[in-house]
């Protein structure tokens, strides 16, 4: 990145009269980068973020630093009514939340965490923007503005990312097949079954290796070949990564309308077009499949009615994606005027396509059964904003420390579901990340 957009923020910094400024105040330049990943890669400053939503087109974002940050939802709600109240700019929120909260996540991961970032590089279709963030209606002004010109001193030019080697590693894989037999087989237990007729058990693929990859230049790599997908990572601390690109949605939010889906049902990618869409009509006629796909379904609605005055479901379509097919549904719904994020993301995650159905009694055979910890997998990340929101199911990801990779997977147990098979399609789900490590 050129100088020039630094000193165009620092002027601005400088001659900004804060002493009637409320609310956020966001300084903006147009800027010039050609890899949003080469130029976040670069930088000292923590917390670095990446998101990108999976609409066509869709704008990027790379944040460094944090103004605020919250680790609760009703402190995050409570700085969203007091900044709607004030007036001015209405900023983006970026973060996620665990799978789990009620129990032991990652070390360095708080069950709940969104920031208001203090540097955020955003690349629409125009071009890119560069934008500094600054409050002064709760703090010191000369402590805000210093920090924020410390910030903006620690900015470095963009560099190409490191190229990635293939990785030497030992696996361990959490469960082992055996042990995972033995949970699938108490799943699928009559007597269980009548009670919880779905469980997703989750698997984590542990990979130690000497030399962990460079987390942005993976993410990059696995970013160009899926296309359908969101593209999140976050690092709070620099010897820790968290990355993924999700193909779930956990719901998309303009004002009061609101887009789910149920993506559950799963099946692998053919070697020709004609063998690929014979899966394809085999996984939209399956029994098994089809009972998992409405597991999902019929919860999301069952939470969606009370949030909201219309819900409409649309028709079971197959989504393609590098190695795998999915069922999915899309649902949406006009929300009451009392319905915002924070009670949103109190009632939909963790989704039946996660954690299974009925919610708490699943929960309770996972809790019971996991002996690893799912931290943020299969939780939730992305942006919030009064206006909008879009966050995904934080799936198909990589945790990502100075030891080892952890790849996770899972899969729904219903009636039918056999071992093998499920065990197998385990190893379809990580196929994309094992393939870029060089060991697929």
């Amino acid at each position: 990145m050129h100088s020039n957009p630094i000193e165009a923020l620092r002027h601005q910094l400088a001659t900004l009269c804060h002493a009637a400024q409320k609310g956020v105040i966001r300084l903006s330049t147009p800027c010039q980068v050609n890899d949003m990943m080469g130029w976040l890669n670069m930088q000292s400053v923590y917390p670095r973020l990446y998101w990108q939503s999976r609409d066509v087109g869709a704008v990027e974002y790379a944040t460094l630093g944090a103004v605020n940050a919250f680790e609760s939802l009703a402190a995050l709600k409570a700085d969203l009514v007091a900044l709607n109240d004030i007036g001015g700019q209405q900023p983006d929120f970026f973060g996620g939340m665990a799978f789990d909260p009620h129990t032991p996540g990652w070390a360095h991961f708080p069950a709940c965490y969104f920031l208001l970032p203090r540097i955020e590089l955003k690349r629409h279709q125009g071009g890119a923007t560069l934008s500094l963030n600054l409050r002064f209606d709760d703090r010191c002004p000369s402590a805000e503005i210093a920090q924020a010109h410390a910030c903006l001193d620690a900015l470095a030019a963009e560099q190409p990312l490191p190229r990635l080697q293939p990785l030497v590693y030992q696996r361990e894989d959490r469960p082992s097949q055996q042990e995972w037999a033995a949970w699938v087989g108490l799943v699928t237990n009559l007597d269980h079954l009548v009670r919880t007729p779905k469980v997703v058990l989750s698997r984590e693929t542990r990979l130690t290796t000497p030399q962990p990859p460079n987390p942005w230049a993976l993410l990059s790599r696995w970013q160009s070949g899926a296309a359908d997908c969101f593209h999140f990572g976050v690092q709070l601390t620099p010897s820790e990564a968290f990355i993924g690109c999700p193909p779930e949605q956990l719901y998309k939010r303009e004002g009061r309308h609101l887009t789910t889906e149920a993506l559950a049902g799963t099946t692998h990618r053919g070697r020709d077009a004609p063998q690929d869409q014979a899966l394809a009509a085999e996984l939209l006629g399956d029994k098994k499949n089809t009972l998992e796909n409405q597991c999902v379904y019929q919860q999301l609605l069952t939470q969606l009615e009370p949030l909201s005055s219309q819900v409409q479901m649309g028709e079971a379509h197959i989504v393609k994606l590098r190695s795998v097919q999915h069922i999915r549904r899309l649902i949406h719904a006009e929300l009451h005027h009392s319905v915002t994020d924070h009670s949103l993301l109190s009632s939909l995650p963790p989704t039946p396509a996660v954690g299974g159905v009925p919610r708490e009694s699943a929960m309770t055979f996972i809790r019971q059964h996991e002996r690893h910890q799912r931290g943020w997998y299969s939780g939730v990340f992305g942006r919030i904003s009064h206006t909008s929101s879009d966050l995904a199911v934080t799936i198909r990801c990589a945790h990502i420390d100075s030891e080892m990779i952890r790849l996770y997977a899972g899969a729904g147990i219903v009636a039918g579901s056999q071992p093998d098979e499920e065990w197998r399609e385990l190893d379809s789900k990580i196929a994309d990340i094992m393939s870029l490590l060089g060991m697929g």
